[in-house]
């Protein structure tokens, strides 16, 4: 993994602008039902990402989408920013959302099981079932969890 420094993206229309505060090189594809229904197929993320500085704060909008995460986006121009999930604090930032996403390397695939047999990547990368997700990333006591 090579270090791309900091990165600043934002929406659309420019009403929320985001900067990554430490390097980001690897992102992820999610094909879960819930990030498919949202992003309009498979979800394109950056990893683990704690350290985010929005401005245009006024702008974003951010929907509750499980007791554990909430989705991110622009209130005007409607694009998706981020996924987050709350306990950890941890950002997944949209790759099309950069203002310069070259450089970022997909690495793995999640919801691997819920992908639809229309579309493949070529990529070789890690692949996880919901079911390991859910185990990484779950709260301790959750027993009911959704993307």
């Amino acid at each position: 993994m090579s270090d791309q420094g900091k990165k600043t993206g934002g929406c659309l229309c420019g009403a929320v602008r985001f900067e990554v505060e430490e390097p980001v090189a690897d992102f992820g594809a999610c094909h879960c039902s819930m990030c498919r229904k949202w992003a309009g197929g498979p979800l394109l993320a950056t990893h683990n990402t704690p350290n985010v500085k929005f401005t245009g704060e006024e702008n974003l909008g951010r929907y509750q989408s499980s007791d554990w995460a909430e989705r991110g986006f622009c209130k005007v121009c409607g694009s998706n920013l981020f996924y987050h999930l709350i306990p950890d604090g941890e950002y997944f930032m949209m790759t099309g959302a950069f203002d310069d996403d070259s450089g970022l390397a997909m690495v793995s695939q999640v919801f691997i099981d819920e992908k639809p047999d229309g579309y493949a990547f070529a990529n070789e990368t890690q692949n996880m079932t919901g079911a390991e997700i859910f185990a990484m990333f779950a709260p301790e006591g959750g027993d009911d969890i959704q993307s």
